[in-house]
């Protein structure tokens, strides 16, 4: 399982879609079949989003000066399991 992490900023006030585009890591003919969000307490899960090769989540909330990541476990059709996680940083903007 490959994890990349990226570090992303957000005033505490905005609400903001975030995601990941899974086609390089798609082979030919494979869709995503599942995903999943691992949000962290403090962070205010809004909808989410599952395409055939990528995937979106909005977050709101959060506490000036705290870090928190957010992942995001996917599953293919052809049943491979991957995970890619990022920071979000709340800061005022």
């Amino acid at each position: 399982m490959a994890t990349t992490t990226q570090t992303l900023r957000k005033d505490p006030q905005a609400n903001l879609d975030y995601g990941f585009d899974w086609s390089d890591y798609l082979v030919i003919g494979e869709t995503l079949s599942d995903s999943v969000w691992t949000v962290p307490s403090g962070l205010i899960e809004g909808s989410k989003q599952l395409a055939a090769d990528s995937t979106k989540i909005w977050i709101s909330g959060g506490t000036v000066g705290e870090t928190y990541t957010i992942a995001n476990k996917i599953t293919t059709s052809a049943g491979r399991v991957d995970e890619r996680s990022f920071d979000i940083v709340v800061e005022n903007r």
